[in-house]
């Protein structure tokens, strides 16, 4: 059985899809609520906290692979959990930052989920995406609103991923030999900058999104109230504060990995305009 975590999220959504579509086997999605979550037919949902140790042995029983997104609860204790039930094999979600800015705390934080991992004595996969192209999200009210969207760094481009090509992967790792022990950095198919992000949403919705360059100083403020201090000044690094060449490069880990090119970013306008009208 393949347990997938982060089951309602951008990845673990387009996963339970994959997985199910491709007759991967017994399927488990945990869920704070199983009765408010639907999920493809033949999806157990179960019910769980993964920040509560005490439900983790009914979440992992019977289970041989995990997709595991980090942060979740403890993920030392989830680890442990996993092991004594008896997985095999946990796919993990990283970060990029990891080898692009590694000094940075969420990447510290992420490479010691890493190395836990690799310690588990469990079979491993690492993944570790850059930017997603779901983070655009955030400007949807704005867009709706026919306001400006506005961002820090409008003209730094970088590799944004579909977060449905990081899930293609770990689809191919979760069922397929060959993958174990192997750490993938995975990118989209070409940089794309804020700027261009906003014009592919306006092309998608047949209609121009008001754009406007800020400053970090603008941008950091309601990030720092959101998500604190070392938080905003990592993601605002990341997104073009410190850029440097290896986060801006194009990686072909998803044609290699899945035999199908990454989705250029329009793409994933196209098909998330919905959320922007």
């Amino acid at each position: 059985m393949i347990l997938v975590t982060g089951a309602t999220g951008n990845i673990g959504s387009a996963l339970l899809e994959e997985l199910s579509a491709g007759g991967a086997g017994p399927l488990r999605a945990v869920t704070r609520d199983a009765s408010r979550t639907v999920f493809p037919e033949g999806v157990e949902a179960v019910e769980g906290d993964l920040s509560d140790p005490d439900s983790l042995p009914a979440v992992l029983e019977g289970v041989r692979a995990v997709f595991l997104l980090p942060g979740l609860g403890p993920d030392a204790e989830f680890l442990g959990a996993a092991r004594r039930a008896g997985v095999e094999h946990v796919v993990l979600v990283s970060s990029i930052t990891v080898q692009t800015h590694p000094h940075l705390g969420p990447a510290r934080r992420n490479l010691e989920v890493e190395r836990l991992l690799r310690d588990s004595g469990m079979g491993w996969t690492v993944l570790r995406p850059t930017q997603f192209a779901s983070n655009t999200l955030m400007w949807a009210d704005a867009v709706r609103a026919r306001e400006t969207v506005e961002a820090p760094y409008a003209d730094t481009a970088l590799p944004t991923v579909h977060p449905a090509d990081i899930a293609a992967v770990a689809r191919v790792a979760l069922t397929r030999p060959g993958h174990r022990g192997r750490t993938y950095a995975v990118t989209g198919p070409e940089p794309v900058s804020p700027r261009q992000q906003a014009a592919a949403i306006g092309a998608a919705l047949g209609r121009e999104v008001a754009f406007a360059e800020i400053g970090r100083a603008q941008a950091r403020a309601p990030m720092a109230a959101a998500f604190g201090e070392e938080a905003a000044d990592a993601v605002l690094d990341v997104i073009g504060g410190d850029p440097n060449e290896e986060i801006r490069q194009v990686r072909d880990t998803v044609l290699r990995v899945t035999g199908v090119p990454a989705r250029a970013f329009r793409e994933w306008a196209r098909e998330n305009a919905a959320a922007f009208r």
